[in-house]
């Protein structure tokens, strides 16, 4: 991001306040016509914290938009991802790089922060499916399994000054959490004895160290960088997702474990959030249902198998990794060469053998965004819009000790039932 910052300074970056955002919307037709032209009275409502991006939702009788700056490899992944999934992916209306400045649809309600939706206890029937079609997509279409090597440096090559993003993750995710740290915290005094188990656990740190250099060294595709229910807008019939200003070429299981592993959180936040009127058990339930759903849609492994919620079938989606591997297997991607994997059962066992190591791969970052967001320094507001101390704590320590034993076991798991049987578990003080 220098070599970014220092494009912009040369070519006139300035930030925007309302007034001048009015000017230059005025001035860009793109922009103008998602107004309807009507822009003597708009309503414009800054959202954004000043820090990472400049974020203005800007509101006509006729239109709506959304306005961010800061934001070049946010605007390059949006487009690059809405190319490859236009139902999940929000429409780029504008992009100006010397700006910085990207002119986005304005996600209307009633979609709501998916998080959101989890703390309320609100059910999302198609969530699995569309996460599955959006990962599947964008994580396929930006591989070697679809593309030639040299397309695919030429991508790795693009998102490499992206490395602030990069290192700050490599930090909170992969360092802090292990160590005394500056900003590191818990729910205090409940948790001080569990987060010093984590600093103080070996076995633990080995399994992390691998995950870091894999985080740093694999390019394996275009990853949103930062997959978790906050970057997910959610209705019942509608999922879209936002704000990828940690994409990087890296590797897949960071964003699969990152969905799978807030889903997780969300299950063990629900006991601080029942009540006499709903006790949360069957909305648990259909949390965990949706966790194996999207990895199954993903994956189109453990269909018409006995799950851990008990026998079910599992739709075969065409747009699921592997059948999207079968697709185009005999296209320009140069990972797998076709003169070399020349039968369908050579296919079939190389097909298993990546599965299988993407699904270890998506369980180790996926408990290890759980443990961070329990002792590092970003915490989850599932957890923390618990009010009770001392419930809030039971409940993140149940989520840590789950993420812990994952993390560390993840290579004996064989399926994703078997996840979910042991995050029930641990559903227990």
């Amino acid at each position: 991001m220098a070599a970014a910052a220092a494009e912009q300074q040369q070519q006139g970056f300035r930030p925007l306040d309302e007034a001048s955002l009015v000017a230059y919307i005025k001035a860009t037709p793109a922009l103008a016509a998602r107004l309807g032209g009507r822009l003597d009275a708009l309503t414009i409502k800054e959202v954004g914290d000043g820090n990472l991006n400049f974020v203005y939702i800007v509101l006509s009788d006729a239109g709506s938009l959304v306005i961010k700056q800061r934001a070049y490899f946010e605007a390059s992944a949006l487009q690059k991802h809405r190319g490859l999934c236009p139902d999940h992916v929000p429409e780029v209306y504008h992009f100006d790089r010397a700006m910085s400045l990207i002119g986005m649809r304005y996600i209307e309600p009633p979609h709501i922060i998916l998080r959101k939706g989890l703390i309320a206890g609100v059910e999302y029937p198609l969530l699995a499916e569309h996460m599955a079609d959006y990962m599947a997509k964008t994580l396929f279409f930006t591989s070697l399994l679809y593309n030639s090597t040299t397309d695919h440096k030429k991508g790795v090559a693009q998102y490499c000054d992206n490395v602030e993003m990069c290192r700050l993750t490599e930090q909170v995710v992969f360092s802090d959490p292990y160590m005394l740290a500056k900003y590191n915290r818990c729910t205090s005094p409940f948790l001080d004895n569990d987060a010093a188990a984590v600093r103080e656990d070996a076995e633990l740190k080995l399994e992390i160290a691998e995950l870091k250099s894999m985080f740093i060294e694999r390019a394996q595709a275009l990853l949103h960088g930062d997959l978790h229910t906050g970057s997910i807008m959610v209705t019942p019939d509608s999922t879209q997702v936002i704000d990828p200003e940690f994409a990087f070429y890296g590797p897949m299981g960071y964003d699969i474990g990152a969905f799978l592993g807030n889903l997780i959180l969300a299950y063990f936040s629900q006991d601080g959030h029942a009540d006499q009127a709903n006790d949360r058990k069957a909305y648990k339930k259909w949390i965990l249902k949706t966790i194996e759903d999207s990895w199954n849609f993903l994956s189109n492994y453990g269909i018409n198998t006995k799950m851990g919620m008990g026998k079910h079938t599992c739709p075969l989606y065409t747009t699921a990794f592997v059948e999207l591997w079968n697709k185009h297997k005999d296209g320009n991607g140069e990972a797998y060469l076709p003169p070399i994997y020349n039968s369908s059962e050579l296919l079939r066992l190389a097909q298993k053998k990546y599965m299988t190591s993407l699904f270890h791969d998506s369980l180790g970052f996926g408990s290890a965004k759980m443990i961070r967001r329990i002792v590092g320094i970003a915490h989850v507001e599932d957890f923390e819009s618990i009010e009770d101390a001392s419930k809030r704590a039971s409940c993140e320590r149940r989520a840590l000790n789950c993420a812990k034993a994952i993390l560390k076991g993840r290579r004996q798991f064989e399926s994703i039932g078997q996840v979910i049987v042991h995050v029930q578990s641990f559903d227990r003080d």
